[in-house]
Formats: structure tokens, C-alpha cells, sequence
């Protein structure tokens, strides 16, 4: 049987960061998954990044009603993933925060 190696990965949603060694900056979560796996962040901050921005520009069309917005729902579908993998790798700690979050009873 081979072994699988894990990397540390430290995940911070906020910040729409990660880093594999603590930088000082804040740490919401720590991971362990393996290493081909953590592009995967890197990809959905890139996504939330682009979603964000075009709310910045659509928050200055006053015709365009903000719950009729599709960017908002693509950037809680990428906030759901986020979580999912913080979820699947995480530790008990990062496991049973996201257990309290509304995303997860859904």
C-alpha cells in the first residue's frame, strides 16, 4: 500500500489567501490535504476575486436590482466549496465550525 503525503495548508477565507507555512498573517483554518489538491483554493479565491469585482461594478447600476443578482449566487456557490474542502480536510476544530454554518444545513 503506498502512502499518501499530506501538506499543511493554512487557509484564510477572509483574506482569500492560503500559504503552507504560518506567515504571521491571521490563520482561520488549518488543513491537511495532498499537495495537488491545493490549487483548488487558489482557483476559487481567483473565482471570488472576478465575482466581487463585477458586484463593485453592478452596485453602480441603479437599474440592476441587487436580488436579482447572479454574481451574488455564484459567489455563495464558491463561499459553499470553500467550506466543503475546509470541511473534508480539516481538523475537528475547522470540522465543527463549519458544521454551525448555515451553508452546511442546507
Amino acid at each position: 500500500m503506498i502512502a499518501i503525503e499530506k501538506t499543511t495548508l493554512y487557509v484564510n477565507v477572509l483574506n482569500q489567501s492560503y500559504n503552507y507555512i504560518p506567515t504571521g498573517e491571521p490563520c482561520e483554518f488549518k488543513i491537511e490535504l495532498e499537495p495537488e489538491k491545493a490549487f483548488i483554493f487558489k482557483k476559487l479565491f481567483n473565482q471570488l476575486n472576478a465575482l466581487e469585482f463585477d458586484n463593485l461594478v453592478r452596485a453602480h447600476l441603479p437599474y440592476l436590482p441587487y436580488h436579482l443578482d447572479q454574481e451574488n449566487d455564484e459567489i455563495d456557490v464558491r463561499l459553499k466549496k470553500i467550506y466543503a474542502l475546509i470541511h473534508e480536510f480539516g481538523d475537528e476544530e475547522a470540522k465543527e465550525f463549519v458544521e454551525q454554518l448555515p451553508y452546511f444545513r442546507n
